[in-house]
Formats: C-alpha cells, structure tokens, sequence
C-alpha cells in the first residue's frame, strides 16, 4: 500500500483522479491530507472539514473488475469497513444511512464519495473518498445532525492509527467483492441499515414530505420504501432524503 500525505489539497478524490491519468498508480494507493480545501460528497455537495483536525483520504482501486451491475456491493464493502472499525471504539447507535453515511443516532460522523471508471459494462477502476469527523468539536450553524468521534468518545482519535485500521479493514471487506460473496455483504449491510423496517418520514424531489418504511435496497442500488398503500417503490439518490 502506497501513501501520499499532503498538508493540503483541494480535494483528494480529484487529485487521484488527475494523477492517475498521468501516471501508473498501484492498486490500493492511498492519498490522506491535513487540510482538504474543496471536498466534495454526494449530489455535488460539499464536504467541509477543519484542518489538522479530521481524516480525509482517498483510495485508489485499479483490480476491481467488476461489472457495472454490481456496483451497489463496492458501496457495501467500503461502507461496512468503515462501520466495522468505528464499531470497535464504542461508538454508541452506530448504523449506515443510505446510501453510504455512517452514522450516530441522527447525527452524521462519515461521508463517502465513490467515482468509477467504467468500460464495456465493467468497472476499471475506482476511487474512494472518505471523510471521517474525527477530532473536530464545533461545526457550522448551517450543518444541521453532525458529529464528531471526539464529541461522542471525549477524548482525541489517533488519525494515523485510524487510517491504517480503515484501509486494512477495507482489504478484508473487499476480499468478499473479489470472491463474489455478494450475499454477505448485502446481509451485513442491511444489518446496520439506519431505520430499515421502521416507519419514518421522507421527502421526494418535490419536497413534498411522506411516510414510509425502508425494506431494502433494489439490484440497481436504489433504496427500496413501503408507501402507506402497502406498495413498494424504488427510488434513487437524487429522488429522496431523510426528512
């Protein structure tokens, strides 16, 4: 495993993205910094992090091979290491929101951002952007339900410890990508799922809010609610939040 530590970068996904294109990068290259200036998370939204405080890095995939219909198993594997390792320190109601957050009660610890590279219905390689809050204790007024491990354990987290716990566990939940053991990982993941089977409030892209009970996930990852009819609907990430 290869590690590049930067002070500072704008963000780490983009800056493995354009390094890649530019050089042969070895499977599992790792690229953390101190300060990420532009991160980046889900539906273009942005990914804002204290220096020094945090950990943010992202992993570089290139053995992968895996057809585009089962992408949703590579968001379960890198979803369920990181949920593994924070379950081990204690950290109390611990659950994955869909699709990928990981976190405590309501309140948000981790975002994941994954970007494939796909060709001929197979994906070539990926890179996994992760941004764990770690020793940060104050945020913005405008991030509403988010948290830190500091906040939640008292005490400072050892982000180089972290990093060499998240990406060994990372191996090991790929190990299950790489033989095929679909099935475990979906099992596991929708294990830890945040609310599944219980009925709670939603909002579709017209903001119009609903009830709903999560009963699973669908082939093409999309989140799977029981209306209040008693039908089942599918929707995807741009079509639904948590109200």
């Amino acid at each position: 495993m290869k590690v590049i530590k930067l002070n500072a970068i704008h963000s780490t996904n983009t800056f493995l993205k354009d390094l890649s294109k530019n050089t042969i990068l070895e499977n599992f290259t790792v690229v953390v910094t101190k300060n990420q200036t532009n991160g980046r998370g889900q539906q273009d939204s942005s990914w804002v992090s204290e220096p020094n405080k945090n950990l943010t890095f992202s992993v570089y995939l290139n053995d992968l091979q895996l057809n585009i219909s089962a992408k949703k198993y590579l968001n379960y594997a890198v979803s369920l290491a990181i949920f593994t390792v924070l379950k081990q320190k204690n950290i109390p109601n611990l659950a994955i929101k869909w699709p990928n957050d990981i976190v405590s009660g309501n309140k948000k610890l981790c975002g994941i951002l994954i970007e494939n590279s796909i060709q001929k219905n197979c994906i070539q390689n990926s890179i996994i952007g992760i941004g764990i809050n770690a020793n940060q204790e104050r945020f913005s007024e405008s991030l509403k339900n988010v948290t830190s491990l500091k906040n939640l354990l008292d005490k400072d987290v050892d982000l180089d410890s972290l990093l060499d716990e998240i990406c060994l566990e990372l191996k090991n939940q790929l190990q299950f990508l790489s033989k095929k053991k679909y099935q475990v990982l979906e099992d596991n993941y929708l294990k830890v799922l945040y609310q599944i089977h219980k009925a709670m409030m939603f909002k579709n892209a017209e903001n119009e809010l609903f009830l709903g009970i999560i009963r699973g996930i669908s082939e093409t990852g999309n989140i799977i609610i029981e209306l209040e009819n008693e039908t089942k609907k599918e929707f995807g990430i741009k079509e639904i939040s948590f109200a």
